[in-house]
């Protein structure tokens, strides 16, 4: 790859041109939209979006949160695996990698990694985290919130699967680590988070219907862009820990989640990723983004006199730790300082007349 930013599966990846795009204006790889055998099953809505604005709701607010409740591919898998061959054969030194998304059916997993596979994508990514629609069909994030069945259907895929393969996780559970080390053990060769949050994005309190609306009606969908960087980060670090631990540096992380910025994807590196994801980020800021992202991580390696990615991948994860040792490594410093610990001592000296300022004392950025 010519640099570590990925446009991740969703519309950005949703047919030829729009992925021609993404070679043509530099993304290091590009992840097409999750296809399954059965595309007529697949039945879209409009409208799909809504979105969540900062300055109380002024349409002219900065975009923080976009929810989707939109699925899979809905195009026939006939001309998306005509597409990929094609975009194979003209970009035959690009990283082109086919998602996929199946029933609870060994046979249609089978059936359809062969018909990837014979198109000449490098990679496969199985989505085990789509939060809305057909988890009736056990797809999606219903099997990514279940180890047995990730490590029963992972078997089946690497047993067939002769590309590397991700396994894309839900943020949709309690701990993020076990169904990343249930992907892991069962053969495949990264893990990609996160994948959107479950959620409703608000309701409209003129009609006092749900959104994004349609026919009056709504359902739960994926929250993503800048308001779920936070979240990203440390589902992101939790995995990155445990791969540190149990498995080896072949292994590879993808950080998903609000990246707009250079300096974001930083943040997933220093945290142990190995590539940076991007959808929601090209939807609101186009394919030509990819410029000003490389542009920004390559000034911010600049600032740290870093050759590399790898020379600064996991930098930060040492400095992760419990409370229970932040007490104690606090207590020790204020010791050997002989000095006053900055702030208040205990929860008897908060006093109402100081108490902004007092908060003020403890915030460290």
């Amino acid at each position: 790859m010519p640099n570590p930013f990925v446009i991740g599966s969703g519309p950005p990846g949703t047919n030829y041109t729009v992925m021609k795009k993404a070679f043509d204006e530099g993304w290091g790889a590009v992840i097409a939209k999750t296809v399954s055998l059965e595309a007529d099953k697949v039945i879209n809505v409009t409208p799909r979006y809504a979105r969540l604005k900062v300055a109380n709701g002024s349409p002219k607010g900065q975009i923080i949160g976009w929810e989707n409740i939109e699925l899979i591919s809905d195009r026939p898998l006939e001309t998306m695996l005509k597409e990929f061959k094609q975009l194979k054969e003209e970009y035959p030194n690009r990283i082109l990698i086919a998602s996929i998304m199946e029933e609870y059916n060994k046979a249609a997993w089978e059936e359809l990694i062969d018909q990837v596979e014979q198109t000449g994508i490098d990679a496969i990514e199985i989505n085990f985290s789509c939060p809305h629609g057909m988890p009736e069909r056990k797809m999606g994030s219903a099997v990514g919130k279940d180890c047995a069945l990730i490590e029963e259907i992972s078997g089946w895929i690497n047993a067939k699967a002769t590309v590397p393969v991700w396994a894309k996780m839900t943020p949709n559970v309690t701990d993020i680590t076990e169904p990343a080390r249930v992907a892991l053990k069962s053969g495949c060769e990264g893990i990609a988070a996160i994948n959107t949050i479950e959620s409703v994005m608000g309701i409209n309190l003129t009609t006092l219907r749900p959104e994004p609306c349609v026919e009056g009606y709504s359902t739960p969908g994926g929250y993503s862009s800048k308001a779920v960087h936070p979240i990203a980060l440390a589902k992101v670090m939790s995995i990155a820990k445990m791969m540190q631990a149990d498995f080896s540096p072949e292994h590879s992380l993808s950080g998903i989640g609000g990246v707009e910025t250079g300096g974001d994807a930083a943040e997933f590196i220093l945290l142990g990723a190995n590539t940076v994801q991007v959808c929601t980020g090209v939807m609101m800021h186009g394919y030509g983004h990819v410029k000003k992202l490389c542009s920004e991580l390559k000034d911010f390696m600049r600032t740290h006199n870093f050759l590399s990615i790898e020379d600064f991948r996991g930098a930060s994860l040492p400095y992760f730790t419990t409370h229970t040792e932040l007490v104690r490594m606090q207590k020790e410093a204020i010791q050997q300082r002989k000095a006053t610990r900055k702030g208040l001592a205990s929860d008897k000296d908060w006093t109402g007349d100081g108490f902004v300022q007092e908060t003020e004392s403890m915030v460290s950025n």
